[in-house]
């Protein structure tokens, strides 16, 4: 098996709306890069930039992904391929850097990105030149990292399980909210309320406990599980 290596990218901050949970909080977005033996498989690309109503309502702190990159020991130059776990702007602000690039979205989330409502910033995923990889369901873009679906919090909601010689390493994305939520702490952050359907998503984080993960990070808490 060739060994994967998965490594963490503070991508930034914002503030939780006065309309929403946790109002007034901090929230954290991490995004996830996973090299492998053809490149670097990115998970996640954060907050884009230039977005004044978005940037104003959620007080967002973005961070530049080439320079978290470079931080991380890794050339955007080595990027071979992108998913993102839904098309939300915390999660694929970024996307248009990659021109060319294989981006593996599932066709459920592309759709709803593409509807009446304010879904996403559309010209953050739907650039010249995306290549866009409509796959439904679970499936294995790179040996050794499966893409689940796992509805829920978007219609087209995907996590991403690596494979490694201690077993699998799962990125749940927003599937799962907060190490607390995963471990049933009371109070912790815990997205099933909040998601844009709750039996969706209970039935995905079933799926994914079934897996038996080693390990698991979150796309809104930089503390995994175990800690």
């Amino acid at each position: 098996m060739t060994k994967l290596h998965v490594v963490a990218l503070p991508m930034g901050e914002f503030t939780f709306a006065p309309e929403e949970a946790w109002a007034g909080q901090t929230g954290v977005v991490v995004a996830y890069a996973i090299r492998h033996e053809g490149g670097v498989f990115l998970f996640d690309t954060g907050f884009g930039f230039g977005n004044d109503e978005l940037d104003s309502h959620y007080k967002v702190r973005a961070r530049a992904l080439p320079e978290v990159l470079r931080e991380a020991g890794v050339d955007p130059g080595e990027i071979s391929a992108i998913a993102n776990c839904h098309l939300h702007a915390d999660h694929s602000g970024q996307n248009l850097l990659f021109p060319g690039i294989p981006i593996y979205v599932q066709p459920a989330e592309w759709a709803v990105a593409h509807g009446p409502d304010d879904y996403t910033v559309l010209d953050w995923v739907d650039f010249p030149g995306a290549s866009i990889r409509l796959t439904e369901g679970d499936h294995e873009p790179v040996p050794g990292i499966r893409v689940f679906a796992t509805p829920g919090h978007s219609p087209g909601h995907q996590s991403l399980v690596v494979e490694t010689p201690d077993g699998p390493l799962l990125l749940a994305g927003q599937a799962v909210y907060s190490h607390g939520e995963w471990q049933g702490i009371d109070g912790a952050r815990d997205g099933s309320d909040h998601a844009a359907d709750t039996p969706a998503y209970r039935r995905s984080v079933r799926r994914l406990r079934a897996l038996d993960p080693k390990r698991v990070l979150f796309g809104h808490d930089r503390q995994g599980w175990p800690a």
